[in-house]
């Protein structure tokens, strides 16, 4: 007799084989689409025969919508099996609102397929097929997909006994699922996209095509979702970017963008507050060499921890490598000097161009590049200083956030697998970081096993406009490359001390955090931070006097301004700088030039009217601008 245990102090006693299906029947349970057996999750006709807790999984649980995504990676599989025969299958994972499949097709596709593969994803849903399990040796396996290279490369790889496989119908696939109990439960998806993929994520592999999805557990979900994502689309950076002329991409230097005129105002504009905020939190700020021998990232760990992101290069016969972190040459700079403790904490900025190996099919815009400016600051200070440093860097970090009207979620990320150093000081590096979180009572989630190879950290991450999320800033305590790099301090005793160190980011990335930025605000920036902040609009070109002497007027106060004199109607000169999302339109008219005004059309407030210079440079002035 086995005892099987449900929520609340539902029981049920089985002297044969049961299934939580059954079970689930017998409680009166509805909705489920899983099940978890002691905290293990099944399929719903999973045989039992051991007792213990059975609880249901649901299509509304994080865990339930995740069943669905994968169960539907699976739908779209046997859907282009059927219309394109002899597709070969790599991997078909649920992934963070959705799921892919890697698929090499026997003849290319493109998007305009995605409909008929959809409408044949319907047609089977509607069959209602049973989602089945079996286990089988890997030896049976493998002459089940003797005709499929990839899954006959996954099974050797995995190298074990046997393998799981599930079926719905003509199609099985190596999966541990579980999975939802038949195909009618997956009725409410979209195909979203396409894109090359690397077998495993190799480029000497064959490039296979990776079709994108999402899938929800009702209707409504759904088109929310695709709602949201139509409004990404409009806001997509690159988009953007190239409309109102910021950046572009070269196939010359794939991944390396080339910041455009107004795209380096907004930089250099975002780099001004920046450095404002640390000259007055006690800031310096250094410059380091890109090109920096090999033997100082064999000696920080870089070499062994992170080689394969790393490009290198030689001179005078001796090799270099292009720095893909700023912290190894900050401690150069550290060590010059003998410090003492009457100099901590010391804190030290830069704005550091690092260099990292992407693979191409990673790149993703401003997103993901290969070449970026890192806005780092490494802190060094005595052990009982940590504590008023972390809190600093985080008032910092919520100050910084607040200015561009980000909510912001926070991770504390643990020892990784492939760390550097001794267990008992990450320890104590681990239980530093959540005192400051909860001294300061901040709200935050462990993610194990995700600190950098040399300290474990905070990570924040941002949720723009339109609720998606970014990770942005980090906060590093570092034990480990002080005593690497053998740095020391004279205490007040005399005597030398180990430094403790603090690697820290606010912004990440400037091109990413600016590529965030963008969509953020649809490329309509607040004022401080527009590249051009007015727009002089001429009624007729010959009214050049006038509007050049505002022009020099408004230069003179700072303000970014161009002028349009194009012989063109001004309902078109007007709609081009709605376009480019320009925060103020000042027109020049025959009127204007008799009361020397300006005739005010604003982004945010729509038509003010008539505006005297005086005027205009207090309604300016009103403007925020945290620079000033």
């Amino acid at each position: 007799m086995a005892c099987y245990a449900g929520p609340g102090d539902k029981i049920f006693d089985s002297s044969a084989d049961t299934t939580p299906f059954d079970l689930f029947k017998e409680w009166n349970i509805k909705g489920a689409i899983a099940a978890t057996v002691d905290g293990t999750p099944v399929d719903l006709h999973t045989r039992l025969t051991g007792g213990g807790t059975v609880l249901p999984v649901t299509s509304d649980s994080p865990e339930g919508l995740d069943i669905i995504r994968h169960s539907t990676s699976h739908l779209m599989a046997q859907a282009i099996l059927r219309l394109y025969p002899g597709a070969m299958f790599g991997v078909g994972p649920s992934i963070k609102d959705g799921f892919y499949y890697d698929v090499l097709f026997p003849t290319p596709i493109s998007e305009d397929n995605l409909a008929a593969i959809e409408a044949e994803m319907k047609k089977i849903s509607n069959e209602k097929l049973r989602v089945e399990r079996t286990d089988m040796t890997s030896q049976d396996a493998l002459k089940k997909f003797a005709d499929d290279r990839f899954k006959v490369e996954l099974i050797t790889d995995i190298g074990a006994e046997s393998v799981s496989l599930y079926g719905q119908g003509e199609f099985w696939d190596l999966c541990r699922g579980p999975h939802v109990p038949n195909t009618g439960y997956l009725k409410h998806f979209k195909l979203t996209s396409l894109a090359g993929a690397y077998w495993r994520g190799d480029e000497k592999n064959v490039m296979l095509t990776r079709i994108y999805g999402t899938a929800f557990a009702d209707a409504d979900s759904l088109k929310q979702y695709l709602t949201r994502m139509e409004e990404a689309r409009l806001r997509d950076h690159r988009k953007l970017g190239r409309e109102l002329d910021l950046f572009s991409f070269q196939p010359e230097g794939p991944g390396f963008p080339f910041f455009h005129p107004k795209g380096m105002i907004l930089m250099n504009t975002l780099i001004d507050f920046w450095r404002r905020e640390h000259v007055k939190r006690g800031y310096s700020e250094i410059k380091t060499p890109l090109i920096l021998d090999r033997g100082l990232w064999l000696r920080s760990g870089h070499w062994d921890h992170y080689r394969d992101n790393m490009y290198f290069t030689e001179i005078d016969e001796r090799p270099y490598a292009i720095k893909p972190m700023n912290c190894p040459g900050g401690i150069l700079v550290y060590k010059t000097a003998i410090r003492s403790y009457r100099d901590m904490p010391m804190r030290v900025a830069e704005l550091g161009t690092v260099h990292r190996h992407e693979r191409s099919g990673v790149l993703h815009g401003l997103m993901r590049v290969r070449c970026f400016t890192q806005d780092d600051a490494h802190i060094y200070c005595m052990e009982d200083q940590i504590g008023g440093e972390l809190k600093q860097v985080m008032e910092l970090a919520k100050y910084v956030y607040d200015i561009f009207g980000f909510k912001f979620s926070v991770e504390l990320s643990t020892r990784p697998e492939n760390f550097m150093g001794e267990p008992e000081k990450w320890d104590m590096a681990e239980e530093r970081l959540k005192e400051a979180l909860e001294s300061t009572e901040t709200k935050y989630r462990v993610n194990p096993g995700d600190g950098a190879f040399y300290g474990p950290k905070i990570d924040y991450h941002l949720e723009d406009s339109i609720g998606r999320t970014w990770q942005c800033g980090t906060i590093q305590l570092d034990f480990q490359l002080p005593e690497k790099f053998d740095m020391a301090y004279i205490g007040s005793d005399g005597a030398e001390h180990r430094p403790v160190m603090l690697h820290r980011t606010i912004l990440g990335s400037i091109e990413r955090f600016i590529g965030i930025l963008i969509e953020h605000y649809a490329g309509a920036f607040p004022y401080w931070l527009a590249p051009v902040q007015a727009r002089i609009i001429q009624v007729k070109s010959e009214f050049d006097g006038y509007a050049s002497e505002v022009e020099s007027f408004l230069k003179k106060l700072g303000v970014r301004v161009s002028r349009d004199a194009r012989d063109e109607k001004l309902g078109k000169k007007i709609r081009d700088s709605e376009l480019e999302k320009i925060p103020y339109m000042l027109i020049v008219g025959e009127k204007e030039i008799e009361t020397r005004s300006v005739s005010v059309r604003s982004r945010i407030g729509g038509n003010i009217g008539p505006v005297s210079l005086d005027g205009l440079k207090t309604l300016l002035d009103n403007e925020f601008n945290p620079i000033l």
